[in-house]
């Protein structure tokens, strides 16, 4: 079980389902946790109030309402990253746009909201990121990409090329930085889904995951989580550049 005792974490896209589950696990292996994500305060205290998370505020939870494509308010998420802890151990980002479309469908305007959600955001948060993290003495930065990065499924022209770019990116910053003593790693998921999600689901998109994947279920948050730990962790020092895929096999 991977700890990440006194690190200070940042999490985007922290109320999704991965940001959620990462949030929890990070907080319960003594890290602490900035998550940011565009939900106000107000409604993110919703989100955030369950008993495994709600427990950690104030003093080991902040959260910070911000926008990862805006370069303006990332500046200002990691200024306060700065202001609150005054140093950076590791980030996890999450936030993506997804629009699922063919070529001759996909208008130039939607094509260009899935490479700001997904391939720009990366770029703005690893980059106020990598200061930091140098200042800090070196840390991790841990992307989310996606298996669709590499395995074609119609539809995903957009998204697919954007998180084959989050791949890329990910692999020249670790070559880029690692003198400073920055990992940087991407994290490929298959198909997740939360148990309230599978228990709404047909029986018939469970045959279909089974038939697809050879481990013949669709993942967890849990088990995303769980390697994302283990890669923010100093267990997992001699770890960079690397894509790791978490998909049960689908991508076999």
């Amino acid at each position: 079980m991977a700890q990440l005792s006194g690190k200070v974490i940042l999490v985007t896209g922290a109320l999704g389902k991965l940001g959620l589950s990462a949030v929890r696990m990070f907080l319960e292996r003594g890290a602490k946790v900035v998550a940011t994500d565009l939900a106000a305060p107000e409604d993110a205290n919703l989100r955030l109030n369950e008993p495994a998370i709600a427990s950690y505020l104030p003093n080991d939870l902040l959260y910070i309402q911000s926008d990862a494509r805006d370069e303006k308010q990332v500046s200002i998420a990691f200024e306060s990253v700065q202001s609150r802890w005054g140093r950076l151990d590791g980030i996890y980002h999450n936030a993506y746009t997804q629009i699922s479309k063919p070529a001759m469908q996909l208008t130039l305007d939607e094509w260009n909201q899935v490479l700001l959600g997904t391939l720009t955001s990366t770029f703005l948060i690893n980059k106020y990121a990598l200061p930091l993290l140098i200042e800090s003495g070196g840390g991790v930065i841990l992307n989310a990409s996606s298996v669709l990065s590499h395995k074609v499924k119609p539809t995903c022209l957009a998204y697919g090329a954007a998180k084959a770019g989050v791949n890329q990116m990910t692999r020249v910053i670790a070559a880029d930085y690692a003198h400073k003593g920055v990992r940087a790693n991407a994290l490929l998921p298959g198909d997740i889904k939360t148990e309230e999600a599978l228990h709404t689901l047909p029986p018939s998109f469970k045959e279909a995951v089974a038939k697809m994947t050879p481990l013949g279920r669709s993942g967890t948050p849990n088990e995303v989580s769980e390697l994302a730990a283990f890669l923010l962790s100093d267990s997992a020092s001699y770890i960079t550049g690397a894509l790791l895929t978490i998909d049960g096999g689908f991508a076999l």
